[in-house]
């Protein structure tokens, strides 16, 4: 800032000056240089003296962007580490089975992506020729994140090791028959290639950094020495706009994760257009990159460019490109020489006086192809260099050209990622650029074919040769089936016999049965708590003294309440992943411990707590990509229920994850009423997530925050619990009285038992409460039996038989929206009804609150009466005066 009268005035006006007489001598040289030699060689030499500092140790502010050149000169460039020649034409074939997988599929209108690989072929190629370790070595390997446009440059990978056949490339997209690629990584899908979904921007970035953060804590807990595993995430430049791609970055720099790298394509398009068209988005990423402490590799321009900046005697072809915006760099790429001459270099005489000394073609080789992302050696420096850094993760910045090697109807095109196909002269360029021996009669045929050297070629076995000695393929999903013996029934028991005279909320009551389940002394280390800052809003801040909080600096301060019983404890160690207010970074956590069972052959059992509102709704994206990637654990919906959690309001009033939760194949959603069902529930869920016969599935329950005394638990239930539905207490029947059938879920069976007892007192009417602790399960059942049905089985839904024969009408109430319970609704027999909490939530009593959406005992009883009526079994006035003495 300055005063009125101009003067400069900074941070450092705050501390002492020892010498300024010195001071004004150091000023008065950076004057005279700039008036001598001009502003460019000052700058030039502060960045130097800058440098200087910051290798000596000096604690300076960094520079938060450089110029716009690779940060690895040609000079200071490793020697190559194998046989350039072989691995180009080992990549000229992926690129054109690439090509040709997705133009034969479009034959069927099933499409692809056919640009993304093409510029990113070698930032693939080099990884998986030098550095990325497959799982038949020692300890895991790595673990690829592939960008998921880039996906039919895999598949042409493993055509070429022999992993695929021609019949399974022909099948891109085409799944239904049994033996097709899905379009992106599916591991669901096809889980012994694909590890990690990746296609839904913006997942894969905090994925990445998130296992890589998990592979740690698996280290410090000494459950699997993970030093080994490097994790690669490759990414595009206009993914980078995702919010969940940047906003672990502070995260991985904190926690010094050197065991992470970014390689994201700056191709500097994306889905329409430019990435930032009248910008630079590599300068802009590596500002934010170098800002949240990571170390910054740009690998920009391939060796075509040595010359220009030889020649670069005053600094104005450095200026140039800092300052052309990034959508007239892809101009640049489509025009011609002349254009390029007047538009780049005109634009001032010492750049002029430079092009002078350029022949045509050396100025078309450098702006329409030469760049560092599509040279083996310069992404080999950027990769070596970002494995031997230490402290601090890596990205690399490696700009490409779009489209590349597909010809002038793609590169560097605004349309080329909607374009699906080469007609046969782009084909017949291609190959010739690519120096293929695929004849001119075989495109003539009118089907472009697949190419492939010979299963015993020098190609293949040099690509094998290197997987071998990294490891095995890559790509590639492995599981080693490890069934987790089951925890002490002692556990379990302690919620089945009920809390007598005492309250306790189902929150509390599941936060209980997990501190004993992690005390067992054969599968206790596996449980891995997750919660987002929320911990002592759940009961969990017993188990900070006793499990600790991960931290990979373990604790480095005195903790402000040390001398108190639940003191913050933080380890090396801790068990517990306390994320802070993150749901997105808190579901990564979930993701990477919920699929450790196949990424390191050690089953971990996570536990997520939040706030049910700011679950699904907010990370619903991240539950499908769990579902995709056949995550195992438990997801816990806290404070759950649109009326249950008081005074919090509308953005608080869960009413609906359920129903969000049930538009998920993977997700088994419950909504248990009582401490006994949670521990049913979750029994059942070690089983079948891992026991002998392990499912790709996990649990979503929903537990409460109201006191509530808690029953024993009856006998013979535990099959209704697991399935969904049992018969929870049995009304009194009196002769000739009229019957009804009191559905609840959750919190609201309360409302249902307390309405059974004003039936019978007030209005003599029998209802039996049955317990619905799981409204999709039954859903499923039902779904299930239906299709079988359509085979010609005969199969009768679960919820069918358990109501069969129920006398009267049935009504169905819940803390949620009424769709929740009306999912079942066809294949109940009786007549049907439902209440629910639909709407917005608001602040109040829950008293008030569950008045107002009409679900509470009186309007439970009102609505039963009415339900009655319509059959003619109480008079139509018993539901006017029922309204009237309830004061609804």
């Amino acid at each position: 800032m300055t005063d009125p009268v101009g003067t400069l005035h900074s941070e450092l006006d705050q501390l002492p000056d020892r010498d300024p007489e010195e001071t004004a001598e150091w000023a008065a040289s950076l004057d005279a240089v700039t008036k001598a030699a001009g502003p460019h060689r000052a700058a030039y030499l502060m960045r130097r003296t800058l440098e200087r500092a910051d290798g000596a140790g000096l604690a300076l502010p960094k520079l938060l962007e450089t110029d716009y050149v690779n940060t690895i000169p040609t000079s200071a460039e490793p020697a190559f580490d194998g046989d350039l020649a072989m691995e180009s034409r080992i990549t000229a074939w992926n690129r054109w089975n690439a090509a040709a997988m997705v133009t034969r599929g479009s034959r069927f209108g099933v499409g692809g992506h056919i640009a993304t690989f093409a510029s990113a072929a070698w930032l693939y190629e080099t990884g998986f020729n030098h550095f990325f370790r497959g799982k038949e070595g020692d300890g895991s390997g790595d673990q690829l994140y592939i960008q998921g446009h880039a996906s039919p440059g895999i598949y042409a990978r493993a055509f070429l090791d022999g992993r695929l056949s021609e019949q399974q490339l022909d099948n891109f997209r085409q799944e239904a028959g049994g033996d097709g690629l899905p379009s992106y990584p599916h591991p669901r899908r096809l889980p012994w290639l694909w590890e990690f979904p990746t296609v839904s921007m913006g997942l894969g970035p905090i994925s990445s950094i998130y296992q890589a953060r998990f592979n740690r804590y698996l280290s410090g807990r000494g459950i699997k020495d993970t030093s080994n595993s490097h994790v690669w995430a490759f990414l595009g430049d206009g993914e980078m706009d995702e919010p969940e791609s940047t906003t672990a970055l502070t995260l991985a720099a904190r926690e010094g994760l050197d065991n992470l790298t970014f390689v994201i394509n700056c191709n500097l398009q994306r889905l329409d257009g430019p990435v930032r068209a009248n910008f630079r988005v590599v300068q802009e990423l590596e500002a934010q990159f170098r800002g949240a402490g990571w170390n910054v590799v740009k690998t920009l321009w391939g060796s075509a460019w040595d010359e220009l900046f030889q020649l670069d005697t005053t600094g104005a072809l450095i200026r140039r490109l800092r300052e052309v915006p990034d959508a007239q760099f892809q101009t640049y790429a489509t025009r011609d020489v002349a254009y390029i001459r007047q538009h780049f270099f005109g634009a001032e005489p010492a750049l002029t006086e430079l092009a002078k000394l350029l022949t045509d073609a050396k100025i078309a080789e450098c702006f329409h192809s030469s760049r560092g992302g599509h040279e083996a050696r310069k992404v080999y420096a950027a990769y070596r260099a970002a494995l031997e850094f230490k402290g601090a993760p890596t990205v690399i910045l490696a700009q490409t050209v779009k489209g590349y090697t597909l010809g002038e109807g793609f590169e560097s095109r605004n349309a080329n990622h909607q374009m699906k196909k080469l007609d046969g002269k782009q084909f017949r360029t291609m190959r010739d650029l690519l120096d293929l021996p695929i004849p001119d009669a075989k495109l003539d045929e009118g089907l472009v074919p697949y190419g492939h050297p010979g299963a015993d070629s020098p190609e293949v076995r040099y690509l094998q040769e290197r997987r071998a000695a990294l490891g095995g393929p890559a790509p590639a999903r492995r599981v080693h089936q490890v069934v987790l013996p089951e925890p002490e029934e002692r556990a379990f028991k302690a919620l089945t016999k009920g809390s007598g005279q005492q309250e306790m909320a189902t929150t509390m009551a599941f936060v209980r049965l997990m501190k004993d389940l992690m005390r067992d002394k054969q599968t206790g280390k596996r449980w891995v708590p997750i919660v987002p800052d929320e911990a002592r809003t759940f009961g969990m801040e017993s188990l900070f003294p006793s499990a600790g909080i991960y931290s990979p600096k373990g604790q480095t301060y005195d903790a402000v309440d040390r001398d108190q019983l639940m003191y913050y404890k933080e380890a090396t160690d801790g068990q517990i992943l306390n994320e802070g207010i993150t749901e997105a970074g808190a579901m990564a956590d979930f993701i990477a411990a919920a699929t450790s069972y196949a990424t390191h052959g050690e089953p971990m059992i996570p536990f997520y707590i939040f706030y049910s509102m700011f679950g699904w709704q907010r990370t619903a994206d991240q539950m499908w990509q769990l579902g995709d990637q056949l995550g195992r654990g438990f997801i816990v919906g806290a404070t759950a229920g649109r009326t249950t959690l008081t005074g919090e309001g509308l953005q608080h009033a869960d009413g609906h994850s359920h129903l969000i939760a049930s538009t998920n194949p993977a997700s088994l959603n419950y909504d248990p009423a009582f401490a006994f069902e949670i521990a049913v529930i979750v029994k059942d869920g070690l089983r079948r997530m891992y026991g002998p016969d392990a499912e790709n599935v996990f649990y979503y329950l929903t537990v409460y925050n109201e006191p509530m005394r808690q029953p024993a638990m009856p006998e013979g239930v535990e099959e209704g619990i697991r399935r969904g539905l049992y018969r929870f207490k049995e009304g009194a029947a009196a002769s000739g009285a009229p019957r009804i059938q009191l559905l609840g879920s959750g919190t609201a069976i309360h409302w249902a038992l307390e309405a059974q007892e004003m039936l019978a007192a007030d209005w003599g009417v029998t209802a039996d409460v049955w317990s619905a602790t799981s409204w999709g399960e039954l859903r499923r059942d039902a779904l299930e039996c239906d299709a079988a049905m359509l085979r010609g089985e005969q199969r009768t839904p679960y919820v069918s038989q358990a109501l069969a024969g129920a006398p009267g009408p049935v009504l169905a109430v819940s803390d949620w929206m009424r769709q929740v319970p009306d999912q079942i609704s066809q294949w109940v027999e009786q007549d049907w009804t439902s209440l629910g909490t639909d709407g917005f939530g608001l602040s109040d009593t829950r008293e008030a609150a569950r008045r107002h959406f009409g679900v509470d005992a009186q309007s439970v009883v009102v609505a039963a009466l009415a339900s009655l009526a319509k059959r003619g079994e109480v008079p139509v006035s018993a539901v006017k005066d029922a309204r009237e003495r309830y004061g609804l």
